[in-house]
């Protein structure tokens, strides 16, 4: 009997040294508030090549301290992308401000920055811009669209570690740039995220609410125990354990991107013979994927059977995904709340409905990207 290949769509990358450095932490006493953490933030802003960062708890949660920080609420309204995950408009949401949403474009599946500019009022307060599965959007036009009407930028990087524009990494253009270490991103730490910002002042804002606004670490205590609480704040730390976890992953983070480079492109290589298949990827070399997966949006007559493909891969032990299901805005919550009808967001429905996502992990190697397209191109045809 044949076994039948398996191409997972996503696989953590855990080693033998992480699992020890996990290990470190457990045999010994500090749990939280250690210098993990420290050095985790650290490593991986110089992994940025600029910037500073504070550990959280979830992309979520630096998503929502950006809200907090930039001091966002009621009566405020926040450009966002129609086509993200929820937990980016949700951040605006939570705050009290209201999202507008902004349809994409279908070379990159990005934000259009072509519309922005006349959904922007006198309410209008920031703009949130997602690098919709590590290909970057064009922050240089993002940021002197903010900087003419006086907005703020807030870059959702959850998939986005090595995205670069103009050789500058994502994140590092606005007031803050939030990520997320997931099981399935670039790199992991169970859960958890970072908050990256150019502004130090930021940074030291955004860590001390996240760690319920306490005016002194364990650490800076003269007597133990004894601190003071300057502002209402939050429980948004990362562990000690997570941290570990995550400073052995920024080590592979060169590793990670070239294997996911090399897959990304043998793929869509491969591809390229279905004519009936766009490969959502950047439009110029100055913005750089970071080839977080390979979206394939069908045209013609594939564009309503994505999902019996979709199946039949699953069958065929082929992991795929869909980045999202839904346009935000269609989603229900959202759709009640403010409306919706069908066509408002054409390109965000495009992509929820008619693309599906493939695997380009550094799980994955040249034989298994071959098998994946051996397998797919047939029933694209």
């Amino acid at each position: 009997m044949t076994v039948q290949r398996e191409i997972p769509f996503g696989r953590p990358w855990i080693t033998d040294e992480d699992r020890a450095r996990v290990m470190e932490v457990l045999n010994g006493h500090i749990l939280t508030h250690g210098p993990n953490c420290k050095a985790f933030e650290q490593e991986f802003a110089a992994s940025m090549g600029a910037g500073h960062a504070v550990s959280t708890s979830s992309c979520w949660a630096s998503l929502h301290l950006a809200m907090i920080n930039l001091g966002l609420g009621a009566g405020d309204e926040v450009l966002v992308p129609a086509q993200t995950h929820v937990a980016t408009v949700h951040a605006v949401e939570f705050v009290g401000a209201k999202p507008v949403f902004v349809d994409c474009e279908l070379q990159s599946g990005n934000v259009n920055i072509d519309l922005m500019e006349a959904l922007i009022t006198d309410k209008t307060r920031a703009i949130v811009v997602v690098h919709f599965v590590g290909i970057p959007v064009d922050m240089v036009r993002v940021m002197d669209i903010a900087k003419r009407h006086g907005l703020q930028v807030v870059e959702d990087c959850a998939l986005a570690v090595g995205s670069r524009i103009d050789g500058r990494h994502a994140g590092l253009f606005g007031h803050s740039g939030c990520y997320s270490f997931y099981p399935v991103k670039h790199i992991t730490t169970g859960e958890g995220g970072m908050f990256v910002s150019q502004h130090e002042n930021v940074v030291k804002e955004v860590a001390n609410f996240r760690a319920f606004s306490v005016d002194r670490t364990h650490t800076e205590r003269q007597i133990p125990g004894i601190y003071d609480v300057t502002n209402v704040g939050m429980n948004y730390r990362m562990s000690e354990m997570q941290a570990a976890l995550g400073r052995g992953q920024v080590e592979k983070i060169p590793a990670i991107l070239k294997a996911r480079k090399a897959n990304f492109t043998q793929l869509k290589g491969r591809l390229a013979e279905v004519a009936e298949v766009h490969v959502l990827d950047s439009a110029e070399d100055r913005l750089e994927n970071s080839h977080y997966c390979l979206i394939a949006l069908l045209k013609g007559g594939l564009a309503k059977k994505r999902d019996e493909i979709v199946l039949k891969l699953r069958d065929l032990q082929i992991g795929t995904s869909v980045y999202y299901p839904h346009p935000v805005p269609r989603l229900q919550y959202y759709r009640e709340k403010y409306g919706y009808s069908a066509g408002q967001c054409s390109g965000a429905e495009a992509i929820s409905d008619e693309a599906f996502a493939l695997p380009v992990g550094p799980h994955l190697d040249s034989v298994d990207i071959n098998h994946l397209a051996d397998t797919l191109i047939p029933l694209l045809r």
